[in-house]
């Protein structure tokens, strides 16, 4: 709870000095971009949380986005799909993505940096190869579909909410549920605490992991990869979805997802990739070069990092001074 409030003061901060140095930074568009674009980072950072709960990293997200990006319009146009049965299957890939990643980490015992990784690579190569390396998008079809995520809600004051922003919402509400009302999520939070422990407690360890990159590559992947393309329109299948892992793991180490495991609250990852976004947009906004933009994601992780192991530390000395007493 102290690190949500502490991400929630500092977002609330950065608000109010960008908004005194640039009025226009609460202007009704302005808003509303920042909205969809923290409902986009919302959802993948949700899934990759599920995943650095337990103690793992997923370095995929990305490529899986740029895939499943690729293939929906491809299916579509190239291929004659219906649009139930293309938004069928690249739900079908991305929970097959996130099946294997978690078969590898638990029955072969390999890493989950290096399964990811050779994802990242993958993934981008098949997105490359299945589609000729063209760009991939809609044209003037399926403006029912690409309306989930440019249709915008009416509130007061000419103010708008995206849907993306909704869909976040209601994402988050059933993730947080999952996470702090059910068996699977005290398990999760166990695993990530102690594999062994929470093995011989008799929690099936390898069960938790498998489902936890499921949800990662389903919610990233599969929900964010076809929210992208309905907002973007079209996709590059070489560069897509690039760099956007370091987003949602900047986001959920922020709200306050220990890297270690063990740790995490929903919430806290909403507010998280609130921060990102708005941190951008102030950078926009107040004429800091974007070329500072990978630099900025890559202070607040290692920030993130150095607080959560600083806090780690003063807790472990305190708790040995009780012990001293």
């Amino acid at each position: 709870m102290k690190k949500v409030l502490g991400i929630f003061g500092l977002l609330v901060a950065i608000c109010v000095a960008t908004a005194i140095a640039e009025p226009k930074f609460f202007a009704a568009y302005n808003v509303q971009n920042q909205a969809m674009w923290i409902g986009l980072f919302g959802i993948i950072s949700i899934g990759v949380a599920f995943v650095i709960i337990t103690g793992g990293i997923d370095l995929s997200i990305g490529s899986v986005i740029g895939l499943v990006a690729s293939l929906l319009p491809h299916a579509l146009n190239a291929w004659h799909w219906s649009p139930a049965a293309a938004l069928v299957g690249v739900m079908a890939l991305s929970v097959g993505i996130g099946l294997l990643h978690g078969l590898l980490i638990t029955k072969m015992r390999l890493q989950p940096f290096v399964v990811t990784l050779c994802g990242l690579l993958f993934y981008r190569g098949l997105a490359r190869w299945m589609t000729g390396d063209e760009t991939q998008g809609f044209g003037a079809q399926f403006d029912g579909l690409r309306s989930i995520a440019t249709g915008k809600l009416p509130l007061v004051g000419g103010y708008m909410l995206p849907y993306p922003f909704l869909v976040m919402l209601v994402i988050a509400l059933l993730a947080a549920v999952l996470l702090n009302r059910t068996v699977f999520g005290r398990y999760l939070l166990a695993l990530g605490r102690n594999e062994q422990a929470a093995r011989y407690s008799g929690i099936n360890t390898d069960r938790m992991v498998i489902l936890s990159y499921v949800l990662c590559a389903v919610l990233a992947g599969g929900v964010g990869g076809i929210l992208y393309l309905f907002f973007q329109e079209s996709v590059q299948p070489d560069a897509h979805g690039n760099f956007y892992e370091l987003y949602a793991i900047a986001a959920a180490v922020l709200g306050g997802c220990s890297l270690r495991g063990g740790e995490g609250s929903i919430v806290g990852v909403i507010l998280g990739a609130a921060l990102i976004t708005v941190l951008y947009n102030a950078g926009n906004i107040l004429g800091i070069p974007t070329t500072l933009e990978f630099a900025t994601m890559g202070f607040v992780i290692l920030a993130g990092a150095i607080v959560d192991e600083t806090v780690r530390r003063l807790a472990a000395a305190r708790q040995r001074r009780r012990e001293g007493r």
